[in-house]
């Protein structure tokens, strides 16, 4: 891990001590888009790829959670609304947009933190 890395990651776990939070969980993210988009989510609403949603195993549709890349500081609002994932120990899936927004698309997963709002 990079001098940067560490000072991102340190910074995010910083962030989650001072800010009010009802929930907060770190954690591996992956995203996933285009074979779903279109389709109904857990929710019952349309998946839209390119949305700042998120599926997560357990909160409530609707939540609203700020993820933090550990690796960049980077940060982003999402809304559940789908459930997931189902892969090894990681704890949210990102749509397409959210990844992007975050910059972790083309490496496909990426550690998070995740705090609800």
């Amino acid at each position: 891990m990079t001098k940067t890395a560490v000072i991102a990651a340190a910074s995010a776990a910083a962030l989650l001590l001072l800010t009010p939070a009802a929930y907060a969980q770190c954690g591996g993210a992956s995203w996933y888009g285009p074979g779903f988009h279109g389709k109904t989510a857990a929710s019952g609403q349309t998946f839209d790829q390119n949305a700042m949603t998120a599926a997560h195993r357990t909160l409530p549709f609707g939540t609203k959670v700020e993820v933090t890349d550990q690796s960049t500081g980077k940060s982003v609002e999402v809304t559940i609304n789908d459930r997931g994932p189902f892969v090894g120990k990681r704890i949210i899936d990102l749509s397409k947009g959210a990844a992007a927004a975050l910059g972790f698309q083309n490496k496909g997963v990426t550690s998070v933190c995740i705090a609800q709002r």
